[in-house]
């Protein structure tokens, strides 16, 4: 992979995030390009996005994935955006190395 959709921040990872609401299931299917050639992780949700339904059910979602405490994930930017930047706490090297595994 050319470039990873994650990079190590203060405390943590932060993930950049494509999100797709109203979908039929709650999943993450990997990586994607946009036309620009930067990568993000392509997310969806059954949630909606009204009021944050969606923000939390991609914050839940995370969690799940990457097997920390759903208080470990936050949505740190682009609430009302699809293209969303997901921060992950904890340790980052412990945390890029789990993410890259599970993108491998």
């Amino acid at each position: 992979m050319a470039q990873a959709p994650f990079r190590a921040v203060k405390g943590g990872v932060a993930l950049a995030v494509r999100l797709t609401p109203k979908s039929s299931r709650d999943s993450v299917d990997g990586v994607k390009c946009d036309s620009a050639g930067i990568a993000h992780l392509a997310a969806r949700v059954r949630a909606v996005p009204d009021k944050g339904a969606a923000n939390a059910a991609l914050e839940k979602l995370i969690a799940s994935w990457t097997g920390v405490a759903s208080g470990a994930v936050a949505v740190t930017a682009g609430h009302t955006a699809r293209l969303k930047t997901v921060t992950v706490s904890g340790d980052p090297a412990a945390l890029e190395k789990l993410i890259a595994a599970k993108l491998a």
